[in-house]
């Protein structure tokens, strides 16, 4: 079993910048794709951006053009730069990893971004 630590969520104004982090307690070569969630009250989870192994990475809608994911493998972590951010921004967000079929999720950072 892996573990995914998030870390980066804050208090932000709307038209700013964060960068979340996602550190495993492995290798990310040993998954198959990661990726980075968000949920707000009342909404259903939500695919923000992923990463596969070989490099290729795909983006949700609400975000293209503003969120960038990317990887860091000597540190094993992922990395979602999220730029013009927005008040429907706001949610906690999730990192996943997906080995197998077998997804694992970590806890989970409150991003809050101010009109």
């Amino acid at each position: 079993q892996v573990q995914l630590v998030e870390s980066g969520g804050s208090l932000v104004q709307a038209g700013g910048s964060l960068r979340l982090s996602c550190a495993a307690s492995r290798s990310i070569f040993s998954f198959n794709a990661m990726a980075w969630y968000r949920q707000s009250p009342g909404k259903q989870r939500e695919l923000i951006a992923a990463v596969m192994l070989d490099g290729t990475t795909q983006y949700g809608d609400s975000v293209k053009g503003r969120f960038t994911i990317s990887r860091d493998t000597a540190k094993n972590t992922v990395y979602l730069q999220m730029n013009s951010l927005k008040p429907d921004d706001t949610a906690v967000y999730y990192c996943k990893a997906v080995q197998a079929g077998i997804d694992s999720w970590g806890q989970g950072t409150q991003v809050t971004v101010s009109s």
